[in-house]
């Protein structure tokens, strides 16, 4: 079966245009064909992620590439539906730095009726040159809307878990443009820290359940495993991030996020750390659970 062809400028306006998250970091689509997509993020001082090295965080690189895998997707549909992430992984292959902007190529290489597979590189130069590799899988005709449930469960598990109050910065004395862009936040409940990512009407990727997007997310838990090794190791080194992997458990609704990680493995040069995201109803019900492997680098090398 083959997918009806669709303009790019339809693409833009249908896709695009009508996603808060995607229409603020100003994705464009540069290409669209059965089963393939590409698209571009323009550079911007926000994505910055170390300033002292002047390198880009990797929360828009997984923003670029979630939204291209899943405009992949849907250029392989035969009609319209709804879809969702289920899990992505990126692989980082090489740094990448201010000044240029970041493109995305990914193609939907299996489907079946309810899963869809998608891999993709992302570059800024050359292609030939890819600064990460992403795979992900999708699922088919997810509910167009949140189903109505009862009111009682909902509320008697919401008041299981109380938000922390206390509030702070994540690094004290140091700014990072793109934890500012998406407002995360330190929360003190007791020894482990707590993050917090705000909700933001800018952060929602499918403004039809409303749900934050699945970038923002994995975005949030990577910069939430990334803080916690920082405060782990005491800044003698700094983590820079090997590859992700995050599973999607529930749909993010329009609210708070909270993050908190375990460090599963702290060796002289590589760490693993585990993440957990949740929303109103606690750590108990996470919305996405993650990973991430990272490398042990000098702070000032």
């Amino acid at each position: 079966m083959q997918a009806l062809p669709v303009p790019i400028e339809t693409l833009q306006r249908r896709f695009v245009a009508h996603t808060p998250q995607m229409a603020d970091i100003g994705l464009e689509i540069t290409s669209a064909s059965v089963g393939r997509a590409a698209m571009r993020l323009p550079d911007r001082p926000d994505w910055i992620g170390d300033p002292a090295r002047g390198l880009l965080h990797p929360g828009p690189l997984i923003v670029l590439a979630d939204s291209c895998c899943g405009l992949a997707v849907g250029t392989a549909l035969t009609e319209r539906q709804p879809i969702a992430t289920l899990d992505l992984r990126m692989d980082y292959l090489r740094r990448a730095g201010p000044g240029q902007d970041l493109h995305c190529e990914t193609h939907c290489y299996r489907m079946t009726p309810s899963v869809a597979f998608v891999r993709g590189t992302v570059w800024q130069s050359e292609a030939e040159q890819p600064v990460a590799h992403v795979q992900a899988a999708f699922m088919l005709a997810t509910p167009a809307r949140r189903p109505a449930g009862p009111a009682a469960p909902a509320a008697a598990e919401a008041a299981s878990w109380a938000a922390p109050t206390g509030d702070a910065p994540v690094l004290d004395g140091m700014a990072i443009p793109y934890a500012d862009y998406l407002g995360i936040r330190q929360a003190e409940p007791g020894s482990a820290p707590v993050y917090r990512l705000p909700f933001q009407p800018k952060l929602i990727g499918n403004p039809q359940l409303p749900a934050l997007h699945g970038g923002v997310v994995a975005g949030f838990a990577e910069s939430a495993a990334t803080l916690h090794l920082i405060g782990a190791i005491g800044g003698a080194k700094f983590p820079k991030c090997i590859d992700f992997s995050i599973d999607y458990l529930r749909s993010g609704r329009p609210e708070d996020t909270y993050a908190a990680c375990e460090i599963v493995r702290l060796g002289a040069r590589v760490a693993l750390v585990q993440v957990r995201c949740w929303q109103g109803k606690g750590p108990e019900h996470p919305i996405t659970v993650a990973r991430g492997n990272f490398l042990l680098t000098e702070a000032n090398p």
